[in-house]
């Protein structure tokens, strides 16, 4: 069993930390733009860290100073590294460990990079952890509600790193829903894993479900229907998300629910070999296998994503369900 995991809430963070601090927000994308407007909007002093692009045009239009990357770092005592983390090993060799003076904190919104060894920053700076459990949208429309966000500190050299990201986490409006601590590895599996286990499982056993049914001779856009398009899928697991995962049944009919709790231990025999492949795909990752292979891929110029990506879009569920789509009148 893991330790007693630490839940941080408004009444633990302190804004007055961020008093007379500039933070600079790296990339104005969708998490960049959402986390930069709620920051201003908890009165703290922003500025903008961007390449010549449309994005720093968005944030001009927005109100905000834009700087280039190494002028925002040299200018902030924060800096918020809100770019993809497959470009950021380049960013930070080239444009900000050259400005990167002692006493510094440096915030990553995911642990991958660190995780997996992928970037080497100095000792005589703070590394802290804020990574929204939250679409970059959402982080900005649910600022009065709250968002969950896992947070942590990787190197504390002020002695004020916890103080820094619970302060961070509440000035983006986390910290009213919750933040949970853990470490930039423990992010960073979770978010693989995610990626890799349970979402191909889950993938896999709809694109089993659409296929039976079809051959069995239901109309596909009934299925897809069913399956998913309503929105009753996506309306079921945001109340399983509100409510729990069996509390959130009294709201279907007594038919599903005798259904669904009497035939579920039909695939229990499946759930082991299911487990067993998904602990192999874990391995890979937090061995740090699945990093070094991305890598690889990347220098490749993405040649097997490209075939991977090309191949899935092939598929007889991906046809299907750009025919009903049209059929449907949907975008």
């Amino acid at each position: 069993m893991s330790e007693e995991v630490k839940v941080f809430f408004d009444k633990d963070a302190d804004l007055g930390v961020l008093k007379d601090k500039i933070v600079a927000v790296i990339g104005y994308g969708n998490q960049g733009k959402s986390q930069a407007l709620n920051l201003r909007d908890s009165k703290i002093n922003v500025i903008i860290g961007n390449i010549d692009d449309e994005y720093k045009n968005d944030a001009e239009k927005d109100g905000f100073v834009v700087y280039s990357i190494p002028e925002a770092v040299k200018k902030a005592d924060i800096i918020m590294l809100l770019i993809p983390d497959e470009v950021m090993v380049e960013v930070i060799k080239e444009k900000i460990l050259p400005s990167l003076t002692e006493n510094k904190v440096v915030s990553f919104a995911s642990g991958y990079n660190i995780a997996f060894n992928l970037i080497e920053l100095p000792k005589n700076i703070d590394i802290i952890l804020l990574a929204p459990r939250m679409i970059g949208p959402g982080v900005r429309s649910l600022y009065k509600e709250g968002f969950y966000s896992f947070i942590g500190v990787h190197q504390d050299h002020s002695k004020m790193a916890k103080k820094i990201v619970l302060a961070l986490a509440k000035a983006i409006g986390s910290t009213r829903k919750g933040v949970i601590e853990t470490t930039m590895e423990q992010e960073a599996a979770l978010d693989l894993f995610t990626e890799q286990c349970f979402g191909p499982a889950f993938g896999q056993v709809l694109m089993a479900s659409f296929q039976l049914l079809l051959e069995e001779g239901y109309p596909p856009e009934a299925i897809l229907v069913e399956l998913y398009m309503s929105g009753e899928m996506s309306y079921t697991w945001k109340t399983i998300a509100e409510e729990g995962f069996i509390d959130q049944m009294v709201h279907h009919s007594r038919t599903s629910q005798y259904g669904s709790l009497s035939r579920g231990v039909y695939y229990v025999k499946f759930m082991e070999p299911i487990k067993e492949q998904m602990k192999e795909v874990f391995q890979k990752i937090v061995s740090g296998k699945f990093a070094k292979e991305w890598q690889k891929e990347q220098k490749k110029g993405e040649k097997t994503l490209k075939m991977l990506f090309a191949s899935a879009k092939k598929t007889l569920l991906a046809e299907t369900e750009r025919k009903v789509r049209e059929k449907l009148r949907l975008k």
